[in-house]
């Protein structure tokens, strides 16, 4: 069961969050690689390019609206191409093609697995949300409920899930960056860290929109380029692609049969509730929602953005048979073979996390290498820009502004506040990359989905639904599911046993949300029917003019600047 709970703590959340299974390929040392000439060239093009992209953003920021939602002008096909850019990591394309090169069909349950999650966003979420709120979550958690306990809540819990996010975001583009382009850890650390900081710091959420666009459109040529090769080796049959898959590897038939990988029904229930739930809280998403003019757009650009991605994971798919095709175990430049317990075993150059990597090398030669892997690069700086513009408008609008301000901040003050916060997290982002660079970060990216799942969205989908919800009941029920998260994950075998080293977990499962979404939900009603202060009567009374404000849109531009 242990055994289990890892590979689906370990393995299975990398899809949906960058870095995490990158960050456990590439626990440990990794070779530094010979220069690749090619790669260093895409690089510097694809920095080049987005840095023009990052002055021209830069001189259309008047405002914060400008700042942090890029002013409400994101058509919804761009705004969907641009979450689309969020949610297709360089993790997910090497780790699912990795675990579909080892597990063979079992890869596509976690290729597909987090897709209906989208479902939730498109019908429940996307529109209320853009009619409902300005710039962040806190906005809608906190419309009708008494502002400052709840922005308090919700801007720790966007804090708390955009650190551990960034936290293992760096360790893997860290590790990933020295292996492709030979260059040293502290190095690619500090480079991902400046290029951050400069997205975020100068252009805003117009500059980071465009960045994941391009980042987006990159990597489904890429991969779209990849497989067309295999299946014209395949002579476009599916069929004859398995047949030559199963025929080299040497589980054989067995890799087209299901349940190899997620035995636990308690883990997989787990899991499920996660991957779906968590969609709809995570800040950094959520906060593209309010980038497109109305709720129109922001229903396009969910359905734009989950077929995308949804094609993007089929492709990760075939992607995975075409590296057991393609991918020579015998051959020396992808493979070393190792001596152990007297056997030759075969260890993939860089881990099995590479499949993609090398079969880039064996589609489309050193120039296509170098293309996949500036794309790779591409995709971990978008991410980590969106991640930031997440974690500073936290700080300075939730926190700042509402809080401590109460609303009376300029939109200058509010835009310093962000910009020092930008630089804070940029700072603290390369600190804690090169302090946790020989750690196994895997677990805090599924600390920070489980705090999304656990702890946000019960609050905004009991805020969003139901009439009965007081203040002290969001505050209560958001903090049970973000601790209970948080301790779970500690005590369960992704931490206790793999990074403290204990022999046995105190908690047996490797993802908590089964108990800590339920858990949310429960405390949440249970203080609001308890709660019969004055300011839970008019926190009820306000659910009437926010039903309609949600499901009408009625005053909602207006809200989207002020």
């Amino acid at each position: 069961m242990r055994q289990i709970s890892k590979k689906i703590g370990l393995a299975a959340l990398p899809l949906l969050v960058p870095a995490m299974a990158l960050a456990d390929a590439f626990t440990g040392e990794v070779k530094k690689q010979p220069l690749n000439v090619s790669a260093i060239v895409m690089f510097f093009i694809f920095v080049g390019f987005t840095l023009g992209i990052t002055v021209w953003a830069s001189k259309k920021n008047k405002s914060t609206k400008d700042y942090y939602t890029a002013g409400g002008g994101i058509s919804g096909f761009q705004n969907g191409l641009a979450i689309a850019g969020d949610f297709m990591s360089a993790a997910s394309f090497l780790g699912i093609s990795a675990m579909v090169f080892t597990s063979g069909y079992d890869g596509l349950i976690y290729s597909t697995g987090f897709l209906v999650g989208w479902p939730i966003v498109l019908f429940l979420v996307a529109e209320r949300l853009r009619n409902l709120g300005k710039f962040t979550f806190s906005d809608v958690a906190a419309y009708r409920l008494s502002q400052t306990p709840i922005r308090l809540f919700a801007a720790s819990g966007s804090i708390l899930v955009v650190i551990f996010y960034l936290i293992a975001q760096m360790v893997g583009a860290g590790k990933l960056i020295q292996l492709l382009f030979g260059m040293d850890y502290i190095y690619a650390v500090l480079l991902v860290g400046v290029l951050m900081v400069c997205y975020v710091l100068f252009g805003g959420m117009l500059a980071t929109t465009w960045v994941q666009i391009i980042k987006a459109v990159m990597l489904l040529a890429g991969a779209t380029f990849m497989s067309f090769m295999i299946l014209k080796n395949a002579g476009f049959s599916f069929e004859t692609m398995f047949k030559q898959a199963t025929d080299i590897h040497e589980k054989g038939t067995a890799i087209l049969g299901p349940g190899g990988l997620v035995k636990n029904p308690i883990d997989a229930l787990s899991l499920g509730l996660a991957l779906m739930f968590g969609t709809a809280g995570l800040p950094h998403i959520l906060m593209r929602f309010f980038t497109v003019p109305d709720a129109k757009e922001a229903r396009k650009s969910v359905f734009v953005a989950t077929g995308f991605i949804g094609y993007f994971y089929l492709l990760t798919f075939i992607i995975g048979f075409g590296a057991i095709i393609f991918i020579n175990k015998e051959n020396p430049h992808f493979f070393n073979a190792v001596l152990k317990e007297g056997k030759t075993v075969y260890e993939m150059v860089g881990g099995s996390n590479m499949a993609a990597i090398h079969l880039s090398e064996a589609l489309g030669g050193n120039l296509f290498l170098g293309f996949i892997s500036a794309v790779a690069f591409a995709t971990i700086l978008a991410v980590v820009a969106g991640l930031a513009l997440s974690g500073a408008s936290a700080i300075s609008h939730d926190i700042y502004a509402s809080v401590i301000r109460k609303g009376k901040a300029t939109q200058e003050e509010e835009m310093r506040v962000s910009k020092i916060t930008t630089l804070a997290l940029g700072v603290l982002a390369i600190l804690f990359g090169v302090m946790f660079e020989k750690q196994n970060v895997a677990f805090m990216v599924g600390l920070a989905f489980a705090i999304a799942a656990s702890a946000n969205f019960p609050v905004l989908m009991l805020s969003m639904f139901w009439k009965g919800l007081t203040t002290k009941g969001a505050v209560a029920g958001g903090f049970t599911g973000l601790l209970l998260a948080l301790v779970l994950i500690v005590l369960g075998p992704t931490v206790w046993v793999s990074v403290l080293h204990h022999k046995e977990a105190i908690f047996p499962y490797g993802n908590p949300a089964l108990f800590s979404i339920p858990a949310a939900f429960i405390v949440g009603w249970l203080v609001s029917i308890m709660d019969k202060s004055p300011q839970s009567e008019k926190d009820k009374e306000g659910f009437e003019e926010q039903y309609v404000r949600s499901m009408t849109g009625i005053g909602a531009a207006d809200a989207s600047d002020h």
